[in-house]
């Protein structure tokens, strides 16, 4: 008999879309919730954007674009060309196709609806299966610290191509800002002790995300932290840093500014308190016996998704690593 399975997946955007990708070609969709962060979410030209959102879901639909690393394939950029001539900001590019979405949700906003809901609706539309889940419908606002001022996400990441030296986070919001009903009844599920057999498969996994920016604006909603550490399923992250570097954006760079060790040992070491497992790179295989003093499983894998094979395996790892745990 096929053992039942349960995992939420806490994702930011890029890493971690891959990651969900992975996880969605191997676990049925009642088998699988996806929350992502959406504290880069913003207010661009008019338009309400969720960067991380859109990318998990554009990604599980299969109309992301892979050369960018965000937006929709076959895009075109009519509208930011106009935009140009025109003398308008043209910094954080949305492309023709892309605008289709952010119009959709500007709407439905306007008619009530609050961020779960559209997204629900949004993914019943491009055929994405497996759930996906705002981590809030609250407003929250990620800013960083560059030494004397603080700036907005999307200014330091995109417009800044990240170029200041990062010395402070903060989310603005998050203290008053609810879990979505969605997020909430995931952790409630995970956390439930099975009343039958305990034969089903319960685990939490952290993908290979920005740990400060994509991954802590999840983490410090209210409640969420105490509900991991007394989770009886197993907590697992995947470390976005390989060999001293981070496998997309500004992740080591951050660690550095912040005085902590760029590697999988400073990763483990910020996730202590909250995970039971850690999954790292093969060519981080001499980190192990330190992880582990921490208290800490360690699996390696081949942590690197270039293919969709590679996504699939990890995701395998994933929940191999969750069974023995």
């Amino acid at each position: 008999m096929k053992q039942s399975r349960n995992i939420v997946a806490l994702s930011g955007g890029v890493g971690g879309a891959k990651l969900a990708l992975g996880l969605s070609k191997v676990l049925a969709p009642d088998e699988l919730t996806i929350v992502t962060n959406t504290g880069d979410d913003f207010c661009h030209m008019g338009f309400p954007v969720s960067p991380d959102l859109d990318t998990v879901m554009y990604t599980l639909a299969g109309l992301n674009n892979t050369e960018l690393g965000w937006g929709l394939k076959n895009e075109s950029w009519q509208f930011m060309d106009a935009l140009e001539v025109l003398g308008g900001e043209t910094w954080f590019r949305l492309g023709d196709r892309d605008i289709a979405t952010h119009t959709y949700r500007r709407e439905k906003i306007a008619a009530g609806l609050n961020l779960q809901q559209l997204t629900e609706q949004l993914c019943l539309a491009l055929n994405v299966q497996h759930r996906l889940i705002p981590m809030s419908n609250d407003s929250v606002a990620t800013q960083v610290f560059d030494g004397s001022d603080w700036l907005d996400f999307q200014d330091y990441f995109v417009r800044r191509q990240c170029a200041p030296t990062v010395t402070g986070i903060r989310f603005n919001g998050i203290e008053q800002a609810a879990l979505s009903e969605g997020f909430e009844q995931a952790l409630a599920a995970v956390s439930e002790i099975e009343s039958d057999t305990g034969n089903a498969l319960k685990a939490v996994l952290i993908c290979p995300s920005n740990p400060f920016v994509s991954v802590d604006p999840i983490l410090k909603l209210p409640t969420v932290l105490p509900k991991l550490k007394q989770c009886s399923a197993p907590v697992i992250a995947v470390s976005p840093i390989v060999n001293g570097q981070a496998i997309k954006g500004p992740t080591a760079k951050m660690m550095a500014a912040l005085d902590m060790p760029v590697s999988a040992l400073g990763v483990a070491n910020y996730y202590r308190d909250i995970i039971d497992g850690l999954v790292i790179d093969h060519a981080d295989a001499d980190a192990v016996s330190e992880i582990e003093a921490l208290g800490i499983r360690v699996k390696m894998a081949n942590s690197i998704m270039i293919s969709e094979q590679d996504k699939i395996a990890l995701a395998n790892d994933c929940i191999s690593f969750a069974e023995q745990l």
